[in-house]
């Protein structure tokens, strides 16, 4: 059987989108899945992305890691995705769409798409980070040296100890570059690597850093290594945050097929 694929790329974040409208993709063999995602032996990306009819929104978004499971919510893959549906004709300009954690709007305008997250309520802080759920779990670490920092090795040792254990969490190191900018440098699990960005977790940066005080802007630039990202939000009265965006590029890079 020949699959036909596209490959979409938001700021270094590659994925894999079908369009499985007409569901015949096999969403059962994670084993496959993970053999599409892998980069010597299939086509390569950070996760693979489906998207499907939905009865009262205008698509379904269905995403798995790179090892072949299913996810939680991926915010580049989320911005992917909606360049995708307006590419096939699903939407025009402005979407409702729904993934795991819930619905989501989103707006696309000259490649760049702006990606509504769910609302904030609670956030950890402890003594040398802060932790909390964009649509998927994070750790947020300010460091010195991020240049230099090894990411994978320090970021597996944190995402497989306490508290997190098998559960696991998204590891983001961060240095502040300027008052309402920060560079960030992502450990994905499902990856188990680093990518070169994140869209939930430079998310859970820029609240994590407006908690901390860090700034006091509610517009955050990130920079991540595959390029830069934009956070805005609001802040209730009693600290909820709620109106996040992320905002940045989605592209598609190449389509193909591949005997699947």
């Amino acid at each position: 059987m020949t699959l036909n694929f596209y490959k979409y790329q938001g700021t270094g974040n590659d994925f894999v989108i079908i369009d499985n409208r007409s569901l015949l993709f096999d969403k059962s063999n994670s084993k496959n899945i993970a053999k599409l995602c892998d980069r010597r032996f299939g086509i390569g990306a950070d996760g693979l992305i489906l998207l499907e009819n939905h009865p009262e929104e205008d698509f379904r978004m269905v995403y798995y890691n790179a090892d072949g499971n299913e996810s939680s919510m991926c915010g580049n893959g989320g911005r992917c995705i909606t360049a995708f549906a307006k590419f096939l004709g699903v939407i025009d300009r402005t979407t409702t769409f729904e993934a795991i954690d819930g619905l989501h709007k989103a707006e696309i305008k000259n490649g760049i798409v702006r990606l509504q997250m769910q609302d904030v309520s609670h956030i950890e802080t402890f003594e040398n980070h802060l932790f909390l759920d964009t649509g998927s779990p994070h750790h947020v670490e300010l460091v010195g040296n991020l240049k230099d920092f090894d990411v994978k090795n320090n970021g597996e040792a944190i995402r497989y100890g306490a508290p997190y254990n098998e559960a696991g969490s998204n590891i983001n190191f961060v240095k502040q570059t300027s008052k309402n900018s920060f560079a960030v440098r992502t450990y994905e699990r499902g990856v188990e690597n680093e990518t070169l960005s994140c869209g939930t977790g430079v998310t859970a940066v820029a609240l994590a850093m407006h908690k901390s005080g860090k700034t006091t802007s509610k517009e955050v630039d990130l920079q991540t290594q595959g390029g830069e990202l934009k956070i805005v939000f609001d802040v209730s009265e009693r600290g909820d945050y709620n109106n996040i965006w992320l905002i940045g590029p989605a592209t598609q890079v190449f389509k193909g097929e591949i005997s699947w």
